[in-house]
């Protein structure tokens, strides 16, 4: 069986939010909200089991450009298509990243990563449905210069691992490291709303990129955390449709089929009538976040069944390479109906407690009827 480095360091994942939590505590610092937390977590659930379906088509089409198209071959064994791939993969990953914030339609795939208002380790699993497919196109150069396609998802997955621990305030400055490698700092600035911040620091594992074009900040003043239009739900399947709904809204507002034509490929400040959108200044002082009151009760209920869709998704993640489709299908549509289910609970939705009764029962006949059936 192939390891799936994502699901092989999810117990990494909570191990080390379990360690941010407990500094955090010790310094004084509340960098958790529960509802929040489940989103952000909610989010990257639903992009690993939902990315079971296009992720044999994606990096089949990548093997297809690689067959045709590569430009040297390695022999066996060498090590240069590693060497290659981790700078490949991080300059593409820039390039990718830089376009995701000045582009409307790859803005509202990749928005879904800045959604949340607070910063810490969960919000670096909080993480869009469709940023494979938006970012397939930028890793085919890979190909050309004879990356095999085993070599390009597993440094494409170790360039995400790497990602995780920078999403963080417990860990300050770092000193010289800071030159050349991303850390927890220049992160903290490109998920900030402050207008100094805006559209800087898209580094994956190297900050140079960032130095070379023009797109870096020093941390300086204190980072405001989310979007500059904030998304105040903790739905995270809506989430990953809600810029594009934002693009239908400003294609209707434009003028004539050009500007709605436009509307998709202007940069997220482009306003139809002209002009662009101002960012505002923010003051950490007077900022407020959303958010809803929850029952202890309520987040007792929502923690236990977080932990069994954890459980499913992770098991899911391991056997899905060798797993029809059809089969993993009304699991992952489980999985999703639960992560709908906890943000009609915790926004207090009128269909909220309904939908979770229809929810569990279907989930108890399903799986009495599966086990009858053996």
């Amino acid at each position: 069986m192939q390891v799936n480095p994502i699901a092989a360091a999810i117990p990494a994942f909570f191990l080390l939010m379990g360690v941010e939590l407990f500094v955090a505590r010790r310094r004084g610092l509340r960098l958790y909200r529960f509802s929040d937390s489940i989103a952000d977590l909610a989010c990257g659930i639903g992009q690993q089991v939902v990315g079971i379906f296009p992720k044999a088509a994606l990096l089949g089409g990548y093997a297809w450009f690689f067959d045709r198209f590569a430009l040297v071959r390695f022999a066996e064994g060498s090590p240069w298509p590693w060497v290659i791939a981790f700078f490949t993969v991080d300059f593409s990953y820039y390039w990718w990243h830089r376009a995701s914030h000045r582009v409307n339609f790859l803005w509202a795939v990749h928005g879904v990563h800045h959604q949340s208002q607070d910063y810490n380790l969960a919000v670096a699993l909080r993480q869009a449905w469709f940023s494979g497919l938006s970012s397939w196109p930028f890793y085919l150069p890979s190909a050309f210069l004879g990356i095999p396609p085993l070599t390009l998802a597993t440094m494409i997955a170790f360039s995400t691992l790497y990602q995780f621990w920078i999403h963080t305030e417990t860990i300050g400055r770092l000193g010289a490291f800071e030159w050349v490698f991303n850390a927890p700092s220049h992160h903290r600035g490109h998920h900030a709303i402050n207008p100094r911040y805006i559209d800087k620091n898209y580094a994956a594992t190297l900050i140079v990129w960032d130095r070379l074009f023009g797109t870096f900040v020093d941390e300086s003043e204190r980072p405001v955390y989310g979007t500059v239009q904030p998304y105040e739900s903790w739905n995270s399947l809506w989430a990953n449709f809600d810029g594009f709904a934002k693009i239908g809204r400003l294609m209707r507002a434009a003028r004539g089929w050009a500007g709605r034509l436009a509307a998709p490929f202007m940069p997220p400040e482009w306003k139809p009538g002209g002009g662009v959108e101002t960012i505002p200044e923010v003051d950490p002082r007077s900022y407020r976040k959303f958010d809803i009151p929850v029952s202890r009760g309520l987040k007792v209920y929502v923690g236990v069944h977080f932990v069994a869709v954890t459980a499913a998704t992770t098991w899911l993640l391991w056997v899905s390479d060798s797993m029809p489709l059809a089969r993993a299908l009304p699991w992952v549509g489980a999985i999703l109906a639960t992560l709908l289910s906890w943000a009609g609970l915790l926004e207090r939705r009128r269909w909220g407690v309904p939908f979770e009764a229809v929810r569990v029962a279907v989930l108890a006949a399903w799986a009495i009827s599966t086990q009858m059936a053996r």
